[in-house]
């Protein structure tokens, strides 16, 4: 099976969560919200759509890199693959949740 690979741009909602698995790895995660822009030229402006809100997690040495440079609100772009995740939740109901698992991170210029 194929993966899907993304690109977003957008700001982070948060500072960017480190934390470390039980061997020891680091992992940072955090949310990007993406709003499309379009121009009417009825209107003669841009117009905002409807706000995307795609959790994120990465890796490694990445992972400690993105926790520190990463603040609430910076405008980041951000690829790796998208992957589906089931789970239940504290009140026992199934949930399932898509993340993107970030390749690459950094600020948007």
């Amino acid at each position: 099976m194929n993966d899907t690979i993304l690109t977003i741009i957008g700001n982070t909602t948060a500072d960017v969560e480190l934390r470390y698995t039980q061997n020891g790895k680091p992992v940072a995660s955090g949310t990007i919200a993406s709003t499309p822009r379009t121009f009417d030229r009825q209107a003669n402006e841009w117009k905002d759509g409807d706000a995307l809100f795609m959790r994120f997690s990465i890796w490694g040495p990445a992972a400690e890199q993105a926790a520190g440079s990463l603040s609430k609100g910076t405008r980041v772009i951000a690829t790796g693959r998208l992957k589906q995740r089931s789970f239940q939740d504290k009140d026992g109901q199934n949930r399932t949740v898509i993340e993107l698992d970030v390749d690459e991170i950094g600020p948007s210029l």
